[in-house]
């Protein structure tokens, strides 16, 4: 085997930089127009929406949505509109956003709370900018016409200042058009429901609708357990106040055809420091081989029977986490055991999701000292195309208040040989989770695999590893012995056994470790047409294969904290041939937003955009950085880049991404380039206007590649250092002594006196 090369980390010289000032001010595309025909139309229907809601005195306010052309950016949504005052901004009057499909793809369908007074104001000033661009613009008003009115002095126009004016028209140019949107879905059994925020608490709406609050249990202000006489009372009365709506009763994956294969006694050593990770699953039966590794807590309330059964999941996953390889030594990863502490929440077959979530909140709020959490339980039901489950939500609420991560289960067909396409179940829809679904021995997709995306666009998995199949098992251990079984539920463990083995023995952040996981599935060869079934690929089964990177490739990683809304560096010495700079390169950012569930399709709250690249001089003289994917978003020499298109080509809004050289061929084709100096930069938006901006970790992963196939490592590693960079190489032998010392019990002696 040839020599690999070590990882290392890169720190010191990433600097902060604030928002550009002075943009130019929006307008319109060439050939574009706006008529007053459209504009009185929209006031037409604004009109009506206000009229509906003056009827009604449920809540303090209307709920309107608003139809756009497409997918929408937040700079080119209504801005003038539905603004409370002058401080305020017509974002923070959005309530939820999904996407509603026609012959033309996808648009935005965004539902906003305006007090009736501004709505009657809006509904004015939109019939009196139809009047102007009668008047001055032929009933027709383009760039051209747009500009002369920016360079009007001091004009105004029925009370309308020119920038309020230029503003209304603009926001009309996307909009297709205003209603009330009172979508419902049938009623069956309990309902986890959630209702629009509104002017009034959910106490009293609940009350105007006749339903006893004291019976409604609540996760949250706005998201309720509704019975299904009180779920059909809402939709009723007000089908216009339900954003959201989800079956509570969930039904655990189909479980795979079990075979069991004996009852041998097996042994393992006694436990010592190993790491502590968390499961959440089915109950553990404490009678297995392994028990003195695993702690266990019962969830369920004492009165609920339980039957044998019910200890068969969760004990087989956790069999995985502590003694994986012993069981699969084709599967060795290097690895070790893990300690476990396992929390059973769920019996085997149907269960509460809201019971679930509560159960996991309290669970992982106790146990801050646990980081990497197992997540093997999934639902059978499809997740909803336009907003997160709630379990999913919460997930990715705790992973960031919490600073942990959590390993999901990608989720299984009901029947192995249904050749049809399923979504995955809730809670793989969670973006902040490393969402695993299983491959057989040659890397093809189970036959048991369901796919994404999530919300119609988040690649879900993120990655993909061994599960077992119907020819080629996979090798647990259950309260009746050893038993062969195959899922999703059954690859996530091993994903979560090196997740645990980077951040405690590796002392590495979570987001550096995801980002190791992503980048190691990757490789260079993603496959985009099986993406939503595969993720990013195959993750390696040794964890040195994840920790190292092959002789003709240097990997290093940049991490931290940023709030500024550039973070950036020019300073990265790549070392040159004769003929220039002899290298392919790729990188893989991952983070973990914050997310508001209640803004549907738009659910995370900041977008972090990577470039990197060799660092060129731009037209106006100023550095910048020529991304290895093309990337021009934000550019100000480039032309807009419209939303769709960023989300399609560059990912934005996704907190895992993998950008790389656009080869064709192989590597030895690809030009030479004649750039010392490379850059990354990484660009943060934040999609709500309202709230504190809090330092966001990130990781960076980049892999440069020698296309000739020599190593440079040591050069490489020479450069940096002379350039003012730390580095760190990431040590296996020596992280794992350390590991070893710090764990240790120290025992001190006193002399007897």
């Amino acid at each position: 085997m040839s020599k690999r090369n070590k990882i290392f980390t890169l720190e010191g010289r990433l600097r902060p930089k604030g928002a550009p000032l002075g943009r130019q001010p929006s307008t319109l595309p060439e050939n574009e127009r706006i008529s007053s025909q459209h504009v009185r139309s929209l006031a037409d229907m604004l009109k009506s929406v206000l009229q509906t809601w003056e009827k009604k005195s449920l809540i303090n306010g209307a709920l309107i949505s608003v139809k756009y052309d497409c997918v929408i950016a937040k700079s080119k949504r209504v801005s003038a509109l539905f603004k409370v005052d002058s401080s305020s901004s017509s974002n923070d009057s959005i309530r939820g956003a999904k996407f509603i499909y026609d012959e033309n793809g996808p648009k935005h369908l965004i539902t906003h709370f305006v007090p009736l007074s501004v709505l009657r104001a809006n509904v004015g000033e939109l019939y009196i900018t139809a009047d102007y661009i009668d008047e001055f613009a032929n009933g027709v008003i383009d760039k051209s016409a747009l500009g002369r009115l920016r360079m009007r002095n001091k004009f105004t126009y029925h009370n309308l200042t020119k920038s309020k004016l230029i503003n209304l028209i603009l926001d009309t140019r996307r909009v297709e058009s205003f209603y009330v949107d009172s979508t419902t879905s049938p009623v069956d059994g309990d309902s986890i429901v959630t209702i629009y925020q509104t002017g009034k608490t959910t106490d009293e709406i609940l009350k105007s609708l006749g339903i006893d609050a004291c019976k409604v249990r609540k996760l949250d202000e706005t998201t309720l357990l509704l019975s299904a006489l009180q779920l059909e009372k809402m939709q009723s009365e007000a089908p216009y106040l339900i954003a959201m709506q989800v079956q509570d009763l969930a039904e655990l994956e189909a479980e795979s055809e079990e075979d069991y294969t004996s009852k041998d006694e097996m042994t393992i050593e006694e436990p010592t420091n190993e790491p502590v990770v968390g499961v959440i699953d089915t109950l553990f039966y404490e009678e297995v081989y392994f028990k003195k590794w695993v702690s266990f807590e019962s969830c369920i309330h004492k009165d609920i029977p339980i039957e044998y059964r019910d200890y068969v999941h969760g004990t087989c996953v956790t069999s995985l986490i502590v003694d994986g390889p012993k069981l699969n030594p084709k599967l060795e990863d290097g690895c070790g055991h893990f300690r476990v502490r396992h929390f059973g929440v769920a019996k085997a077959g149907r269960y509460s999701s809201f019971e679930i979530l509560k159960s996991i909140k309290r669970i992982v709020e106790e146990n801050r000292d646990i980081k990497v959490w197992n997540l093997s339980l999934g639902s059978v039901m499809e997740i909803q195309r336009n907003y997160i489950s709630p379990i999913a939500a919460e997930l990715d609420r705790l992973q960031v208040d919490c600073d942990v991560i959590f390993v999901v289960a990608g989720t299984n067909k009901e029947r192995v040989n249904d050749e049809s396409t399923m979504r995955i179940g809730a809670p793989a829809d969670s973006l902040n989770a490393l969402v695993v679904n299983s491959v057989n021995t040659c890397g093809a997709p189970a036959e048991y695999t369901r796919v994404g995306p999530v919300l119609s666009f988040f690649h879900k998995p993120d990655v993909s590893y061994y599960g077992g199949t119907r020819d080629e098992k996979m090798e647990t251990y259950s309260p009746y012995g050893r038993m062969r079984q195959m899922g999703t539920s059954f690859a996530a463990p091993w994903i979560t056994r090196k997740l645990a083995y980077l951040i405690h023995k590796m002392h590495l952040s979570k987001e550096v470790a995801k980002a190791l996981i992503v980048d190691s599935a990757a490789g260079w060869r993603i496959n985009y047409g099986r993406i939503n079934e595969k993720g990013y690929g195959v993750v390696p089964i040794r964890i040195s294969d994840v920790l190292s990177t092959s002789s003709d490739e240097i990997k290093f990683i940049f991490s931290g904290r940023t709030s500024a809304y550039e973070t950036y560096t020019y300073d990265i010495p790549v070392p040159v041939a004769a003929l220039g700079y002899p290298y392919i390169a790729r990188a893989t950012l991952a983070y973990s937003p914050q997310c508001s569930r209640n803004q549907g399709v738009d659910y995370t709250n900041t977008e972090l955009d990577v470039h990197f690249g060799p660092v060129k001089a731009g037209r106006t003289g100023n550095p910048c950085i020529e991304s290895v994917d093309d990337n021009h978003q934000d550019d100000p020499e480039e032309k807009c880049l419209y939303e769709g298109k960023a989300r399609e080509y560059y990912r934005k809004w996704d907190n895992v991404k993998c950008i790389c050289d656009k080869t064709t061929g192989e590597f030895s084709h690809k030009k030479f380039r004649k750039d010392y100096l490379w850059g990354m930069s990484l660009k943060m938006k934040e999609r709500l206007t309202s709230g504190e901006r809090l330092p966001l970790p990130f990781a960076v992963v980049v892999t440069l590649k020698e296309i000739r196939g020599r190593n440079n490592y040591e050069k490489f590693v020479q450069l940096c250092r002379l350039r003012g960079w730390n580095v760190n190489e990431i040590d296996i032998d020596l992280n794992n002594q350390l590991y070893l010392e710090e764990e240790e019990d120290l025992v001190l002696e006193s002399e007897d006196i």
